[in-house]
């Protein structure tokens, strides 16, 4: 097996990583949590939040804890915030569908299924697109491990999602966030308000919080830009809202679904410029920096070693049995294994292999996400607290 190479790193779930973040917090609400055979609070989120009986998780989308430690001046509510266990990693591949099953699940993407920003439907021949996705497949067979918020729920937790109004029944959030009452936010000062409101309902709540702008400024302009700069500043002042606001018993933490790399020209390839990089494949899947390749029949060991011949230290090229052993994506159960391509292809550096053909709109971002490197990975576990916790 070709190991990782130094630069890039497999994600420890059950130790520190967001998986093992909302498990902890239902654990410290006093939810017995089921996630197979991972512990239920490795992170140690129950002693850390005291006699908190109201949590809040906000993740901000593409904020990563690299980005934040490098802007002190823009954010400095959320440089200043402690935080419980320190910084964690995003799962594999490092993209926003991925994410947030694995947060919702409390599991790895292997056990979950949700495998890449873009995946095969196996024996269909066709893509799913999983923030498009709605009801087709059936995110209840998509999805089918239980969510953290289902047992909270059958726990006696008031459980509340708060996100984006048109993403209300998506079929990701079904996937990730069921078992919670979703509520809409029009604006962040309306999430601002619903999450406060949510936070005091019932005897114990726990309320999920979702804001995606800082990953669409970051993909559009790149984190190295003053759009960005001033769009951190702005999750700074939400998270500065949403602290002051918090009722006496109450916790906030705030933390991400990945990081991100701006990918200058120099540093893109696109398979219609390498013959070598088409031939003998079917389907490209995936995204820039984690690309998945599904082989014609008979071909996945040619097309692996062209591969690795074209892109060299471009990126990690593994095909799908090595890749799984390499534990990237946790334990993957057998039924939902076909989702990952023959190749895989985590792109090292700023590198991007693109598909402009297939993708032309998201071929010519700024930046972007997905593959293993600390940029990418490192996501923040921050902590506001209530004037009674301790």
């Amino acid at each position: 097996m070709t190991p990782l190479p130094r630069d890039l790193t497999a994600p420890g779930y059950g130790t520190a990583t967001l998986a093992d973040v909302l498990p902890g917090v239902a654990t410290a609400l006093g939810v017995p949590v089921r996630r197979g055979g991972l512990p239920a609070d490795p992170l140690r989120l129950a002693p850390a939040l005291g006699e908190a009986r109201r949590i809040a998780v906000l993740l901000v989308d593409g904020l990563g804890a690299e980005q934040i430690a490098a802007h002190p001046d823009e954010a400095p509510v959320l440089n200043a915030l402690g935080t419980p266990a320190g910084v964690l990693s995003a799962p594999c591949p490092s993209t926003t569908p991925v994410s947030l099953a694995t947060f919702g699940t409390g599991l790895p993407p292997g056990s979950h299924g949700v495998l890449g920003f873009v995946t095969e439907v196996p024996g269909e021949g066709r893509m799913l697109n999983h923030v498009q996705w709605t009801d087709d497949p059936d995110p209840r067979r998509w999805q089918a491990q239980p969510t953290v918020f289902e047992q909270a729920t059958a726990a006696g937790i008031t459980c509340t999602a708060v996100g984006p109004h048109a993403f209300a029944r998506s079929g990701l959030t079904r996937a990730a966030y069921r078992g919670a009452d979703y509520a809409n936010a029009y604006s962040l000062g309306d999430l601002v308000a619903v999450v406060h409101g949510a936070l005091a309902a019932g005897e114990r709540s726990l309320v999920y919080g979702y804001t995606a702008d800082l990953d669409v400024t970051g993909h559009i302009r790149g984190v190295d830009s003053a759009s960005w700069r001033h769009q951190l500043g702005v999750v700074d002042r939400l998270v500065e809202q949403l602290a002051a606001g918090l009722p006496d018993d109450a916790v906030l933490l705030v933390t991400a679904d990945h990081g991100m790399v701006d990918v200058p020209a120099g540093t893109r390839l696109d398979v219609a410029d390498v013959p070598a990089l088409t031939e003998g494949v079917r389907l490209f899947t995936g995204e820039p920096r984690a690309r998945y390749v599904h082989t014609e029949p008979g071909a996945a060991a040619d097309v692996l070693a062209a591969w690795r011949e074209v892109l060299g230290d471009r990126a990690w090229v593994a095909g799908r049995e090595e890749a799984v052993a390499s534990g990237i994506f946790g334990a993957v159960d057998p039924a939902v294994i076909d989702r990952i391509g023959d190749v895989v292809a985590l792109a090292r550096g700023s590198w991007a292999i693109t598909t402009a053909e297939q993708d032309p709109r998201g071929s010519v971002l700024a930046a972007f996400h997905g593959s293993l490197t600390s940029a990418e990975l490192a996501v923040p576990l921050l902590a506001a607290r209530g004037r009674a916790v301790s």
